[in-house]
């Protein structure tokens, strides 16, 4: 079978939905009539789109912030784990704690300030551990346990 003029005929028969949608029998569905009701997405699948929100992510945070490159992996790791809980627009509004940030890549202040900071928030409530982690992450940079993650 030629799986190229099938996948050509399946995308002119059920056209190609970015966003999600209703189908005509009122499935949630996306993309080329993946029925995310009844099939869902593959462990893979979601592997897959998670990889590429990530790169997504990492892009938007070197445009936003000329100082995200100057940090260690581990807090990059923490700011693209804020970015992807926030979005760009809400984590932009932790003023003080990118201040902190800022302040901490020149010594002015040390990483447990930016650490405190985090923690000292409605966000970090809402989040539970997820917050601590993170929090722990900015501390602790390179000498972060990343085993103690899952």
């Amino acid at each position: 079978m030629d799986i190229q003029k099938l996948t050509d005929q399946l995308i002119r028969h059920e056209g190609i939905e970015l966003k999600l949608y209703k189908c005509p029998q009122k499935k949630w569905s996306i993309g080329i009539g993946r029925n995310l009701e009844d099939r869902g997405i593959t462990e893979e699948e979601a592997r897959f789109l998670l990889s590429n929100d990530i790169e997504i992510s990492i892009k938007e945070l070197q445009r936003a912030f000329n100082w995200f490159h100057l940090l260690d992996d581990t807090r990059q790791m923490a700011v693209v784990d804020l970015h992807f809980n926030l979005g760009l627009n809400r984590l932009k509004t932790f003023k003080k704690t990118i201040g902190l940030i800022e302040e901490a890549i020149e010594g002015r202040v040390t990483w447990s300030q930016v650490s405190d900071e985090l923690l000292d928030s409605r966000w970090a409530t809402q989040v539970g551990q997820r917050a601590g982690r993170i929090a722990d992450m900015m501390r602790l940079g390179g000498n972060y346990p990343h085993h103690e993650i899952s």
